[in-house]
């Protein structure tokens, strides 16, 4: 069986234009590949004997908010065969799209619906590219670094109106002071009398 250098080599000399470079770290192999080549590079790679990586593990990205193609788009790969795993990645604008692997993999649906949701890239010619685990009026992609902690808006349901509202998120002071104080040194309680006293966990 190859190692993971040699299967480096062969598909970046397999799909040149394709692959931009690779390496190996940990004991797995990186695939950097071109965006609009994506296809070529996963067809390879699920049809070619030497590869046969036919189950698609997941798809997810990586959000980098000062590169220019500020997104890494992340495929995972397993070849049942060699029982050996590969890593795909893709370098994606904010307002490009990525081609859907939907047609070579049909297990890319969700994930890519997935990918979509959490970080707002979206996939030419996914069958339905649309929210996958944010409710449909939700504003904005949870994954993005630049998303609020707080989120933008909160969900709550109004005994007047009878139904689940959205509201502009408000968070009450007390709730944004914390002490950090470590509880292993117990607390120090003012007592009624005006005595400290220091609880010991």
């Amino acid at each position: 069986m190859q190692t993971l250098e040699e299967l480096g080599s062969k598909l970046a000399e397999a799909l040149p234009g394709a692959v931009r470079g690779w390496n190996v770290a940990l004991g797995e192999l990186t695939i950097d590949a071109e965006g609009g080549e994506i296809l070529r590079v996963l067809s390879h790679l699920r049809n070619d004997s030497d590869c046969r990586f036919t189950l698609l593990v997941d798809i997810t990205a990586v959000d980098w908010p000062q590169r220019e193609k500020r997104f890494d788009v992340v495929y995972l790969f397993l070849s049942l065969a060699s029982n050996r795993r590969i890593r795909v990645k893709v370098q994606v604008a904010e307002n490009a799209s990525v081609p859907s692997a939907v047609r070579l993999f049909p297990a890319a649906g969700w994930a890519e619906r997935e990918t979509f949701d959490m970080y707002g890239i979206t996939f030419a010619q996914h069958p339905d590219l649309r929210r996958l685990l944010t409710d449909y009026g939700f504003s904005g992609h949870p994954l993005r670094k630049d998303f609020p902690l707080t989120g933008y808006v909160e969900l709550r349901y109004d005994e007047e109106q009878k139904r689940v509202v959205y509201q502009p998120v408000e968070l009450v002071q007390e709730f944004r002071d914390f002490d950090f104080m470590s509880p292993w040194e117990g607390a120090r309680y003012l007592m009624p009398d005006g005595t400290a006293k220091k609880e010991n966990p």
